[in-house]
């Protein structure tokens, strides 16, 4: 760490010798950080203790993810690149096009974004919104509102106003960071309530004349982003807020089976032991360069970078439209290791890879749904140095299986056994154990299990229940996310998905509200009903099938209904296919049948 860095870690101690003596036995907040002679958990309010560079050698010679697990730690989110901060200050810890940010660097810049926050008075508590690609600041902004005790709500930036407009009203968010062109494409209304809103680029907007929004700019905008870093550390930061691991770190949107995008609330334990679990079993080290390329507001996404920082690694940003953009990225930021979803993998596997990019990729994770046998054939040969890892997760409960890599030739549809400090049961509806091969719903218990659904506690109590499992000695049961999802275990143990129990459709490796999309076909007054349905699909996991009533069938064209949808739904949204009936079938309870429209749209599904 600088000596700027260490002065700081030096005002808020108190200092004291004593004899060397094994890591395991000392105070927990008086973990080691190895860098000269201060031992600092975290840089700002800490206590510190002299140990002697033998013990700092040793304490350093440690996997990251053992060392910040073990030593029981940290307590924010912000800690996991504080912690890289004081062991390997000038590693690179972030890339994101011709910028690169040392851990040092990161650590400094996330602690000026605390402080802005703090002068704008937004409470521990409080909300930020980002709507941004992948970028320096999108990153800053989450690791400085952490470190100020604010929940970040990162919003993904393929919604569309209303979307984004739908979080920003559901969050409560006092603040929002996006550029100065994406401000103006939401617009008066969708800003409108919003007191703050901070500007990535150097351009300002003028609000409204009635607006109540008070627009700002980034930390100096036009600077590099280590220049910038550089000059805030040379001033001493504002106190941390003082968070627990139980506290609330981030509202993360997503899709249900109804209903508008719910926000899953997510401790910083959550992100912390997500982090720890992830990074031991792809076997990361600091030597790692990882490609970030799912959007942050997807969990799997976050998880590229919590992984990276885990182990001291590099996390690599990129914003493609092509997969030769991929390619190139790898090929020139010497990628070792990137996750992604099935509708990528697909195509990566049928391009072109220079054989050195082939060739360093260590490992390869496929995540948001199942992966064809064919493309997973393609990618072995593709990258035969590579470690495949077929991964299954929730929103709610972060990571929750993996598949062995040593176990994908003889298993290549299982999605695994339990992520490390998890433990995934098969139920029964009323909550009984399965037998071996007997299909039921897969409950997640374990560390990453998230609080809730942010303001929904009728939802929250029907997904986030007690354990079926009882504890020794009368001890509370833990409360478990019960997935939705049907799976069995075969007698080895291993897990297979075998279906969804709820109407959600699970295309792209986004999960999908049907509701949305039929609100959309509603409020075009194009159809007098609309049912939104996933039918299964080789490259998608599900294609989106929307079966409509027409109010005029003589003048009704399903392109004019699929072009709204276009201009109101992000495009992993947008139906696949739109089939027209007289009538729609209904269930004795008056509902619509889904279960048999969907074995007639099954009918109907082109082919992309």
């Amino acid at each position: 760490m600088s000596n700027v860095l260490a002065r700081r870690a030096a005002a808020s101690v108190n200092v004291r010798h004593h004899p060397v003596r094994p890591f395991t036995s000392m105070r927990r907040d008086r973990a080691p950080c190895p860098f000269a002679t201060l031992s600092a958990a975290r840089i700002g309010r800490v206590r510190a203790t002299v140990v002697s560079h033998r013990e700092l050698r040793r304490i350093a010679r440690r996997a990251p993810p053992e060392f910040q697990n073990g030593g029981g730690i940290m307590r924010n989110f912000f800690d996991l690149v504080e912690q890289a901060a004081c062991r390997t200050p000038d590693a690179e810890a972030l890339v994101a096009g011709d910028a690169r940010l040392t851990y040092r660097a990161l650590a400094a810049l996330g602690l000026a974004f605390a402080e802005r926050l703090q002068a704008l008075e937004i409470a521990q508590g409080e909300r930020l919104a980002i709507f941004l690609d992948k970028r320096i600041e999108t990153v800053v902004a989450m690791l400085g509102a952490a470190a100020a005790g604010v929940v970040f709500v990162p919003i993904n930036p393929v919604l569309k106003p209303e979307q984004v407009h739908h979080i920003l009203v559901d969050s409560g968010a006092r603040c929002l960071v996006t550029s100065s062109l994406r401000a103006r494409i939401l617009g008066d209304g969708v800003l409108a309530g919003m007191p703050y809103v901070i500007l990535t680029d150097a351009k300002t907007l003028a609000p409204a004349p009635a607006s109540r929004t008070t627009f700002l700019r980034w930390m100096q905008p036009d600077a590099p982003p280590e220049s910038v870093a550089n000059r805030h550390a040379s001033a001493a930061p504002e106190p941390r807020a003082d968070t627990i691991d139980a506290d609330l770190a981030a509202l993360l949107y997503t899709s249900g089976s109804t209903g508008r995008p719910k926000g899953v609330m997510l401790s910083h334990r959550n992100l912390l032991e997500g982090a720890w679990s992830v990074a031991q079993y792809l076997r990361h080290t600091a030597q790692d360069r990882i490609l970030a390329a799912l959007p942050l507001s997807f969990d799997a996404g976050l998880s590229q970078l919590t992984t990276a920082w885990a182990a001291g690694a590099s996390a690599v940003l990129v914003n493609y439209l092509m997969p030769a953009d991929v390619v190139e990225i790898c090929v020139r930021e010497r990628i070792t290791g990137f996750a992604g979803v099935p509708p990528l993998w697909i195509q990566l596997a049928r391009a072109a890879w220079p054989g050195e990019a082939r060739a360093r990729l260590r490992y390869f994770a496929n995540t948001g749904g199942h992966l064809p046998r064919p493309v997973l054939h393609a990618l072995r040969e593709l990258f035969p140095s590579a470690s495949p890892y077929l991964m299954y997760g929730l929103t709610e409960a972060f990571r929750s299986t993996y598949l062995d890599p040593a176990e994908v030739d003889r298993r290549p549809d299982s999605i695994g056994k339990a992520v490390p400090n998890a433990r995934i049961l098969v139920v029964r509806e009323d909550g009984a154990p399965c037998a071996p091969n007997e299909v039921g719903e897969l409950v997640h218990v374990g560390a990453c299990v998230t609080l809730g659904y942010w303001n929904d506690p009728a939802r929250t109590a029907l997904r986030y229940r007690p354990s079926p499992e009882a504890k020794p000695g009368g001890a509370p049961r833990e409360t478990a996310v019960w997935s939705g999802d049907l799976v069995r275990r075969d007698d080895d143990g291993f897990l297979y998905f075998v279906a969804r129990n709820d109407a959600q459709i699970k295309s792209s490796g986004y999960r999908i509200s049907p509701e949305e999309i039929e609100e959309v076909a509603h409020a075009s007054g194009l159809v007098a009903e609309a049912v939104a349905l996933g039918v299964p699909h080789d490259e998608l996991g599900e294609s989106i099938t929307l079966v409509v009533v027409p109010l005029d069938a003589d003048t009704f064209r399903p392109d004019a209904l699929r072009a709204r949808c276009a201009q109101q739904l992000p495009p992993y949204m947008v139906p696949h296919t739109i089939a027209t009936r007289t009538s729609l079938p209904r269930n004795p309870n008056g509902k619509f049948d889904r279960v048999a429209l969907r074995a007639d749209a099954a009918n109907l599904v082109e082919t992309l």
